[in-house]
């Protein structure tokens, strides 16, 4: 299994590169997008996933591809998730054309 490089949530990045540097803050983000307060809250903590609803009000908000949150969001599901199951997929024999 190739060594994968640690990556932050989503949320964190969202924190950390565009609310943080741009003084963007919590309050203005949902008033501004219609997020959920606590919605926010816990994805600028790591603690829930960016849906794609709300993906597309951040990459409006911030100018971005529709698929700029989500596709963050995937990669580090999918990491995570191949750390979960490592073993069980050294198990799979890919199927042979």
């Amino acid at each position: 299994m190739d060594k994968l490089i640690e990556v932050e949530h989503a949320g964190i990045i969202l924190k950390k590169e565009f609310m943080e540097p741009l003084k963007v803050s919590t309050y203005k983000l949902t008033k501004e997008t219609g997020i959920d307060q606590m919605t926010l809250h816990k994805i600028i903590h790591g603690k829930r996933s960016i849906t794609a609803k709300t993906g597309l009000k951040l990459s409006k908000f911030f100018g971005l591809s529709d698929n700029y949150w989500v596709n963050l969001q995937v990669d580090y599901d999918i990491r995570i998730a191949k750390t979960q199951i490592s073993e069980e997929l050294k198990l799979i024999v890919p199927l042979q054309a």
